[in-house]
């Protein structure tokens, strides 16, 4: 530690745990997990280090298609829906995020594309052809 109080040897980190799905309410794992990593930041932050919690709602995929669906939604109804709830019950369980967003924000959206297009500039990105087996059963 300086004479000024600040922590030399503080690390910078990014931590987050698994996005939930849109398309119901938390569980008691997701729950679990987050306490878990949140006590993990606290500790952290706690020893002087530079720390940003992240989750985001994962609103991609065949799931939340489905629920909408099911409820005669739109996707995006459901989706406003699950994050109101989600940001309620760990508020309730007093998890700290730093930021809760969503997997269809426009930050997402420009973070993965910046992935993506170093990745593909690195030809770290590839098509392959493969023949696979596929059995359909009629019922």
């Amino acid at each position: 530690m300086s004479p000024d109080g600040a922590n030399n040897n503080a690390g910078k980190y990014l931590i987050t745990c698994a996005l939930p799905y849109a398309n119901n309410s938390l569980h008691l794992g997701h729950l679990l997990e987050a306490v878990q990593t949140d006590s993990y930041v606290r500790y952290l932050k706690l020893a002087g280090n530079q720390v940003v919690f992240v989750c985001a709602d994962d609103t991609h995929g065949t799931p939340i298609e489905l629920s909408a669906l099911k409820r005669g939604i739109l996707p995006e109804m459901l989706v406003a829906e699950a994050r109101e709830d989600h940001i309620r019950d760990y508020a309730g369980f007093n998890i700290g995020f730093d930021i809760f967003s969503s997997t269809n924000s426009e930050e997402n959206r420009v973070f993965a594309e910046l992935v993506y297009n170093n990745l593909k500039k690195n030809n770290l990105i590839f098509e392959i052809s493969k023949i696979k087996l596929f059995f359909l059963r009629l019922l």
